[in-house]
């Protein structure tokens, strides 16, 4: 597909490197030499200097026969400006980021006159996804499928638990009881594994669960790890993730203190959130932190600007015995870090809006085949957990799964079959209908038939 992205900052260039490699034509566009040259020399894409809104840059990009357009540009109004161009140019799918909180409650009425026809607010996101997570303190992330009937969520593997060192066949009694599977694996070295009954768990692995949530609780209990709901969280950092994140809390009932460094901003959110209480001061100084007792709080979350600093300042809070600590960062070595330090809930908004945009992507490639509600990188990127819904079009139908030939680095983990949710053994078979959640390692799955070997594909085309 031919796609233009019109901001090569942290968003854009994430966003151009995932599409680049998955074999689209991809165009940037940007005013600044320092970034289009990063990405030139970095990815395979063709680079445009100039502005994304202007009519003579989007030419010389392609607009006019191009299928997507995504205006990432750190301006909501040059983003909705460039969507509007380029449509009429002739572009056939639009995505505008849109981070006001104004602009994005009206958005929905407004798309269509602007010629956006996705309106994508990475800030929003973050905020729904460490809402998520506070929710269920025990994982360290947690997606979710089927609406909500399905969670995927990972932790890691502590000294004393019963699934270290043991073969995950000596725990399938234990586990199918809870409806739930070991679905991913990520170890302490960055090696993924999709597992079988004879892997064996190691202490500081990270495991991916996939289930219905009571399941994933009632394992969390078995663990020794069950957490009490949490009542109170403290908020580094007053942006706009903060500011949605403590509108959710709050309607959960929690208790939010925020601080921010600005004094102007903290006018602003003392105006807009008048049931948080908001402080103005540096975050990132012990000494406030300690006056304002952030080591009672339920849930510690880091949120500034900089990446270093919320990974400092959230391993402070973990040593004061915080119960959950969520750190913001968009670096990815800064995640693998983090990970090796013990803090588990690093949280990337650029990655959650290229996951939204490959969805979407991938979708408009696949429009005759199986339907895909949703997609979701894990393991830092390196894995995908995907929804499908079989149709008429899949192949293989009432195929024990045992008897499939599947391409090496996929897992079918979890089968909804006339509403009830299965975790499928070899017996198993995918019918129409039915949603299918599967794990992908290295493979851009676009359809469901992208997860057998060419050989059985062709067998099941022919039955």
């Amino acid at each position: 597909m031919k796609i233009i992205i019109v901001g090569d900052g942290k968003v854009g260039f994430t966003l151009a490197e995932h599409l680049s490699q998955e074999e689209h034509n991809v165009t940037v566009i940007d005013t600044n030499d320092d970034a289009l040259r990063r990405a030139s020399e970095s990815l395979d894409v063709m680079c445009v200097k100039g502005n994304g809104a202007s009519l003579s840059a989007l030419k010389e990009a392609g607009a006019s026969s191009a299928d997507v357009l995504i205006a990432a540009t750190s301006l909501d109004e040059v983003n909705m400006v460039c969507c509007l161009t380029a449509k009429r140019l002739g572009t056939k799918f639009t995505i505008a980021r849109v981070r006001n909180v104004e602009y994005a409650m009206e958005l929905a009425s407004m798309k269509e006159e602007l010629g956006i026809d996705m309106a994508i607010n990475p800030e929003n996101a973050t905020a729904v996804e460490i809402s998520r997570l506070l929710r269920f303190p025990n994982a360290a992330n947690i997606e979710t499928f089927c609406r909500g009937r399905v969670e995927l969520i990972s932790f890691r593997v502590r000294e004393g638990d019963f699934l270290a060192g043991q073969p995950l066949s000596a725990q399938t009694g234990k586990i199918r009881e809870l409806a739930m599977l070991v679905c991913a694996v990520e170890r302490e070295d960055g090696e993924v594994i999709i597992p079988d009954g004879s892997f064996v768990p190691r202490v500081g692995d990270r495991l991916y669960l996939v289930g219905q949530p009571s399941g994933l609780t009632s394992f969390f209990r078995l663990l020794g790890r069950h957490t009490p709901k949490l009542h109170s969280a403290f908020i580094i950092g007053g942006g706009r993730v903060a500011h949605y994140l403590t509108s959710i809390l709050l309607k959960l009932g929690m208790q939010v203190k925020v601080v921010e460094r600005n004094l102007e901003r903290c006018r602003l959110l003392s105006d807009m959130l008048p049931h948080a209480l908001i402080i103005q001061g540096d975050g990132t100084d012990q000494e406030l932190l300690e006056e304002e007792n952030a080591s009672a709080s339920d849930a510690f979350i880091a949120l500034t600007d900089r990446d270093e600093d919320n990974i400092l300042i959230s391993l402070y809070a973990m040593q004061q015995g915080v119960k959950k600590v969520v750190a913001k960062s968009n670096r990815q070595n800064y995640t693998g870090i983090a990970h090796a330090a013990g803090l588990d809930s690093v949280i990337s908004p650029k990655l959650i809006t290229a996951s939204q945009i490959l969805q979407v992507v991938r979708g408009m490639q696949n429009s005759k085949g199986s339907v895909m509600n949703a997609l979701y990188k894990i393991c830092d990127g390196h894995a995908e957990a995907l929804e499908f819904i079989a149709n008429e079009t899949t192949h293989n139908q009432g195929i024990p799964l045992k008897d499939l030939r599947l391409k090496k680095g996929i897992l079918i983990a979890v089968l909804v079959h006339n509403g009830q949710i299965v975790i499928p053994d070899g017996s198993t078979s995918i019918t129409s209908g039915d949603t299918v959640i599967l794990i992908s390692r290295n493979h851009g799955i676009l359809d469901l038939n992208d997860i057998y070997e060419d050989s059985l594909l062709d067998l099941g085309a022919a039955q």
